[in-house]
């Protein structure tokens, strides 16, 4: 029977101890039992590759005896760890070393033909103590030397550095190495990366980096089920997450873009690894030795198409750009041509390219270029033939890499905005659509990549592209204080109401309470009113209610639910802020007497009887929105929401016309907000508005919006700042009361949602936890990509030991509650709690797929634990 290939690739740090290479032998006994044949492709140890390179240098100045105790080192003490005699595995290595040492430094120099022979033995010494350990672990592993493996094509016009140093090697398949290995009776088979034969049998190597090329290679060449790279990182992220911490992981990317990942600057895969297996069309797993548990990045043809989307920033350094002006290249034929061949004369390779009628300016990528001051000075002199040339440097190239940029270029606007203070040399945007690149000052790189990335995934939440943050899985975890989530305290009594009613949402009264009062540190705003659409069980508004909050309602629904529950509400504590409504729905709001905002000139223009004579809010956009997700952004240019400033004008002649009494002016710019400057910074675009047209205003309503930290441990919103920003503002303007519509942020972290744990399933190693309900209960996640915690709260002081997707019933791929969380061993039964469900939960609920949706419980602060007020809302099929 023909073996099912896997190959994987352990990088240098990955096989350096002894506790890595215990997990590589479990690696590869979890790959034998699938039913797969590893070939195991290593690196030499972390670090031996520089040392090596450094011996030849030393050794011609006589030096090289220091540089070979410092080869040796490493390797005796792994040996000595695995209970082996590396000094009599590697004596061959030693003395050969020693030999060639001295040849070079008695000739006085160091040939490409011999580097290459030196820097094999890194990967050659690792793999026969790897090989002799597998076995003494009892996995029948056979050492083959991947010179046998891999032959070079040669390449005419190469040089000799480039022949030796960096071959390139043929990949298409090999039946007959197919079947010489699959002949082969051992189960393993252990062999190098990074090296190669020529055709006359001499080593070469196949560039820094080169054993992902091998890997690759050979995977080819077997027709593997898939190529497995295992490195110190648990993927490819959003960014380089040992800068940005809150870089997510890339769960999926098609072949083209790990491609330009990995030429943009991203160093988890080398460039040359991926036309291999993209031409055959075998999978790439890149995972973590230190963290086998986690899903990593697969890199396939079938990579979900999620449309347009910016999904990771990279950056490369060491950039010189090359400016090369003339008027004369203006209609001129040929002047690339001749410029580009001064290129090509000096061996050099352009990567970047930007022109203009009188310029020309191209970047050298130091990855392909070895770019000394002395070539450098050349370059430009030969260039001078044909036009004013000079050298720009240190560069880097920042660049967004992901599917169909150019349709994001309008949504990308806001980002773009942090290079407004710093000098871009070059811009450049790929045919391919895949990215959109920058040539900025080296300088300031770092700094651009980090608030990039914070526009772009400050706000993003894990789904089924983008996975947990380098944060989330590596950084350590809170400790657990006093000041525990209400779900924490009350778990007996939430499991015995789960137990009875699940699936159910529960509501904390305490924790609605310490809301309240929290809010109510903000004494700058004037009148609060609680936004409806957020949560409307009738025990939540009747805290609200008895706490002298008015209520803002978007319906004649939500008006008519409080006029049943409070019948002698006073009119001005009520707020209707409708959009796109019908005429009926102004004139019943305005018999109540209630305020009334208006977000549309329209309804001025084609109902003027109706609004003549009377007093309302107008609601303006600011252009430019905000918020954890587009579809909770209700300001700017794709916003519904609001009258353009641009219009005022036309409202006040309107206003006159119709005697219309314009006394609040509201805007509100999206939900789950962090920036405590953002309401002042309303309330002044108000204010402003009002300074310049509307002179009876008296109202100033910020909106709402205010964020609530996603997860336990984490800050919130700042409503110290929150404050201090406001109080400044009314320092200056003492006129206008100021008002405030908060939904989320009153309700979310009150409410939970309970569900119990209907099946487990482990597919294609990825692990799902299955709940008896979904998205007909809890649509946030799936509608915005929403992060709600999820704890087992029948194993709640359980460690975590899997990650896994948890999803409902529904028959929607979208059906996910939470992707990439860590629970602990969880069976079904269990109950599952989803924290912040309070907020925009069972008001958002449906009965798709036929299911009922969760049921609502309040818990009274001082109702007895066995006894829970208990109310079920009614929702329409």
């Amino acid at each position: 029977m023909t073996p099912r290939w896997v190959v994987l690739k352990f990088g240098g740090t990955s096989v350096s101890t002894l506790t890595r290479w215990e997990t590589i032998a479990r690696i590869i006994q979890d790959r034998l039992a699938e039913g797969l044949r590893p070939v195991v492709v290593c690196s030499a140890l972390s670090g031996i590759s520089n040392a090596l390179e450094r011996l030849l240098r030393e050794a011609i100045a006589g030096r090289g005896a220091e540089v070979l105790a410092s080869i040796r080192q490493p390797h005796l003490a792994l040996g000595q760890a695995m209970a082996l005699d590396a000094e009599a595995l590697l004596q061959p290595y030693f003395e050969e070393l020693e030999r060639i040492a001295l040849g070079a430094s008695l000739l006085g120099e160091a040939t490409p033909r011999l580097q290459a022979r030196v820097m094999a033995m890194g990967e050659l010494m690792a793999t026969t103590l790897g090989a002799a350990y597998l076995n003494r672990m009892g996995l029948r592993t056979r050492w083959w030397d991947v010179r046998e493996l891999l032959e070079t094509v040669e390449e005419t016009h190469a040089n000799e550095a480039r022949r030796y140093l960096s071959a390139t090697c043929a990949y298409g398949p090999d039946p007959s190495l197919q079947e010489r290995m699959a002949a082969e009776p051992s189960d393993v088979i252990l062999t190098q990366g990074f090296i190669a034969r020529n055709r006359r049998g001499e080593t070469v190597l196949l560039g820094r980096g080169g054993s992902d090329t091998s890997a690759a290679y050979l995977a080819a060449k077997l027709q593997a089920q898939r190529l497995e790279i295992w490195t110190d990182v648990p993927g490819m992220f959003t960014a380089n997450p040992r800068q940005i911490p809150s870089a997510r992981l890339l769960r999926h990317l098609d072949y083209d873009e790990a491609q330009e990942l990995a030429t943009t600057g991203a160093k988890v895969l080398h460039p040359r690894c991926l036309e291999p297996v993209r031409a055959y069309r075998i999978p790439l797993h890149v995972k973590s030795t230190d963290h086998p548990e986690l899903e990593g990045t697969i890199v396939s043809a079938e990579a979900p198409d999620v449309g347009p989307r910016v999904k990771a920033i990279s950056c490369k350094t060491g950039i010189t750009l090359v400016s090369m002006d003339t008027v004369g290249m203006w209609q001129q034929v040929g002047f690339l041509a001749d410029v580009f061949a001064v290129f090509k004369r000096h061996g050099l390779s352009i990567d970047l390219v930007a022109t203009s009628e009188t310029n020309v300016t191209v970047s050298l990528d130091p990855q392909a270029n070895a770019l000394g001051p002395a070539q450098l000075e050349a370059l430009l002199e030969a260039l001078s033939a044909y036009c004013q040339a000079r050298a720009i440097g240190p560069c880097a190239v920042v660049s967004l890499v992901g599917r169909h940029i150019r349709a994001l270029l309008d949504e990308l606007a806001p980002a773009f905005e942090v290079f407004g203070e710093h000098r871009i040399y070059l811009i450049s945007q790929a045919a391919s659509d895949l990215n959109f690149s920058f040539v900025v000052d080296e300088d300031q790189a770092e700094r651009l990549v980090r608030r990039l990335h914070a526009e772009l995934f400050g706000r993003l939440e894990a789904d089924a592209l983008f996975g947990p943050t380098w944060r989330e899985l590596f950084a350590p975890k809170p400790p657990v204080t006093p000041a525990q989530p209400w779900w924490h305290r009350r778990q007996k009594e939430l499991l015995e109401v789960a137990r009875q009613h699940a699936p159910c949402y529960v509501y904390d009264e305490g924790t609605l309470s310490a809301q309240l009062e929290a809010l109510r540190t903000v004494r700058a705003i004037d009148r609060v009113f609680y936004a409806l659409k957020a949560n409307d069980h009738p025990e939540v508004l009747r805290v609200f209610y008895e706490a002298g909050l008015g209520f803002e309602c978007v319906s004649p629904g939500e008006l008519k639910h409080l006029r049943q529950l409070f019948p002698t509400l006073a009119p001005e504590r009520v707020l209707f802020t409708p959009n796109f409504a019908a005429a009926e729905e102004y004139q019943e709001a305005f018999a109540q007497g209630i305020f009334v905002t208006l977000d549309n000139l329209q309804a001025l223009e084609a109902w003027p009887e109706l609004f003549r004579g009377r007093s309302v809010l107008v609601r303006f956009d600011p252009g430019r929105g905000a918020g954890h997700h587009r579809y909770v952004r209700t300001a700017g240019a794709q916003s519904k929401f609001g009258i353009a400033p641009a219009d005022a004008e036309r409202l006040c002649t309107l206003a006159n016309q119709l005697q219309l009494h314009i006394i609040g002016l509201h805007a509100h710019v999206g939900s789950g907000i962090l920036q405590p400057e953002t309401w002042a910074e309303t309330a002044l675009f108000l204010a402003e508005l009002a300074e310049a047209y509307f002179p009876e205003v008296r109202y100033l309503d910020v909106g709402g919006g205010l964020g609530v930290a996603d997860r336990t441990g984490v800050p919130g919103l700042d409503l110290e700042a929150v404050e201090s920003h406001l109080e400044r503002f009314k320092a200056a303007h003492p006129r206008y009361e100021l008002w405030l519509e908060p939904g989320r942020f009153l309700v979310a972290d009150a409410g939970v949602l309970l569900a119990r744990v209907t099946q487990i399933k482990t597919k294609n190693g990825a692990r799902y936890i299955g709940l008896e309900t979904g998205m007909n209960s809890l649509i946030r996640p799936t509608l915005y990509g929403a992060y709600h915690e999820i704890v087992n709260l029948s194993r709640l002081d359980a460690p975590a030991t899997q990650t896994v997707d948890v999803v409902g019933p529904i028959c929607e791929t979208g059906d996910v509650l939470g992707y990439s969380r860590r629970l602990p061993d969880t069976q079904p039964g269990d109950v599952l709690l989803i924290a912040q469900a309070g907020a925009y939960g069972a008001v958002m609920q449906s009965h798709y797929n036929r299911r009922q949706p969760a049921r609502e419980i309040f818990l009274s602060a001082t109702a007895a634990p066995s006894t829970p007020t208990f109310t079920q809302t009614t929702v329409a099929s």
